[in-house]
């Protein structure tokens, strides 16, 4: 069972007085604390410190954590390009990385990044799958790549990284073409459904696209990408929440917690509320701390580390029962 972070790069989780470079510390810290998983979101919607920047600055000052992207886009980034930027994380982390992507979804969270980044907005999960497919070929040596939408030749020698065929690759998204297209293609899922019960369904139709593709389960991580915020009472935990999805996402938190996992209140409900997510399926789960402010990043922190051991023995309780 592995439990990781999300580190607040966007300058809305740092408050007014936060100092980007503390988040070096705040990775660290969060090691010590016994998270096995450091990751990062990437956008362009809003300041942010750049996920694979961020992800090569904690490579060196961490020790044995995952490090990875809860979900980069690649379409932000020219593919051969962002194949040689996460072949280099991948070697200065000594081979740690983990790679979540997605497609962007539609409305201001993902059409305004393709216009900036002058990718057509049709076709863009195809394009997802073969910038991930070209992704492997040069990570093994390829030197051109050939998909329906994508065209390359002629491609110097490229940084090779870690691992051999590099990095684990996994998807976001819970849609059925999503779940369909991690049992075939990809090494990971990390969704956020609001329902456990969605969860688990949707993992057993990953396991059997994988089963059609002649892979099995074990060839896929299930993953869960989920809020939290321990207080001491559920009232408190409900204002965290309405707060953190104003600021971020803009929305009042009955139309974020519709479409996304949220969990907040004392310890006691958040690990209960976590840990149905275990018993459904979920073995990595990458929490984001609903705060506003550096400080309270920190505190959140330290009192969601102390969930870790009972949620990894829930989770060895499962796969023995």
């Amino acid at each position: 069972m592995d439990i990781g972070v999300l580190l607040p790069t966007s300058t809305a989780q740092w408050g007014a007085d936060g100092d980007p470079r503390e988040l070096i510390a705040f990775g660290r810290r969060a090691e010590d604390l016994g998270f096995s998983s450091l990751f990062v979101n990437d956008s362009l919607i809003s300041p942010r410190i750049e996920a694979l920047t961020m992800l090569a600055a904690l490579a060196p000052v961490t020790r044995a954590v995952t490090l990875g992207t809860a979900a980069l886009l690649p379409f932000l980034r020219r593919p051969v390009q962002a194949a040689q930027s996460l072949a280099s994380v991948d070697l200065l982390s000594g081979g740690r990385l983990v790679v979540t992507v997605g497609a962007g979804f539609p409305g201001r969270f993902g059409r305004p990044l393709y216009d900036l980044s002058e990718v057509p907005w049709p076709r863009r999960f195809a394009r997802l799958d073969e910038t991930v497919a070209l992704w492997r070929a040069l990570w093994n040596g390829a030197d051109s790549f050939h998909g329906d939408l994508i065209h390359v030749t002629g491609i110097p020698p490229a940084t090779r990284p870690s691992r051999p065929g590099g990095p684990p690759v996994w998807l976001g998204g819970a849609a059925p073409a999503a779940l369909d297209r991690t049992g075939r293609l990809y090494d990971g899922w990390l969704p956020y459904p609001p329902d456990p019960a969605d969860y688990a369904s949707g993992l057993a139709a990953v396991h059997r696209a994988a089963a059609g593709a002649g892979r099995t389960a074990g060839d896929i991580t299930p993953a869960l990408f989920v809020t939290v915020h321990v207080g001491a009472d559920a009232s408190g935990g409900h204002r965290a929440l309405e707060g953190y999805a104003r600021t971020v996402y803009g929305m009042p938190l009955e139309e974020l917690e519709r479409i996304q996992a949220l969990v907040a209140g004392p310890a006691d409900h958040v690990a209960r509320q976590l840990q149905r997510y275990v018993t459904a399926g979920a073995r990595h789960l990458v929490l984001r701390l609903a705060t506003l402010d550096l400080r309270s990043q920190r505190e959140q922190l330290e009192r969601v580390a102390e969930l870790v051991p009972a949620l990894r023995g829930q989770a060895a309780f499962t796969a023995g029962g």
